[in-house]
């Protein structure tokens, strides 16, 4: 259980030490894990988040996540008995982490298609991009001067000796 409340905790935020879960994140532990569903709403995470957390703090503690799900436990198996809903419900959220589904995606819909396809660009566009479509960097953006003595544009170059 203590895994998933710091795996949750650390998501999304390089700077977490994993100790602290703020409400955002408590509601995306509990909609990953299944806690949420018909018999507990979004609505009930909230109230019980809020009536837990410290006065004036804004996040919870390891402790305080364990009694928010005891108090769930119940409301999420209410045929089970008190120490078996609370088996059931660590059980449901041991060995859990966020997950990305659901997320934005890149799209490929209409002009967005045609104007990123590399094959289909012409003129100048065309020569900052190698066959298999990759980027030439500086030199495709630049004109790179040679200092081979022959003037620029000049299309019989190498032929003079052949």
């Amino acid at each position: 259980m203590e895994e998933t409340f710091a795996a949750f905790s650390k998501f999304g935020d390089s700077k977490s030490t994993g100790k602290e879960l703020d409400n955002k994140k408590f509601s995306k532990l509990c909609k990953d894990t299944g806690i949420m569903g018909k018999l507990v709403t979004s609505t009930d995470v909230d109230i019980i988040f809020s009536k837990h957390k410290p006065k004036g703090g804004r996040t919870i503690t390891v402790r305080e996540f364990a009694v928010i799900l005891d108090e769930l436990a119940a409301k999420r198996f209410p045929k089970k008995s008190g120490d078996e809903a609370k088996a059931a419900m660590r059980e449901l959220v041991a060995g859990k982490a966020p997950g990305t589904t659901g997320t934005t995606k890149a799209s490929k819909v209409g002009g967005t298609d045609r104007l990123t396809d590399t094959s289909k660009y012409t003129g100048s566009h065309k020569e900052r991009f190698d066959a298999d479509g990759k980027g030439k960097g500086i030199q495709g953006r630049e004109n790179v001067v040679s200092n081979d003595g022959y003037v620029a544009g000049y299309s019989n170059k190498d032929t003079y000796d052949k």
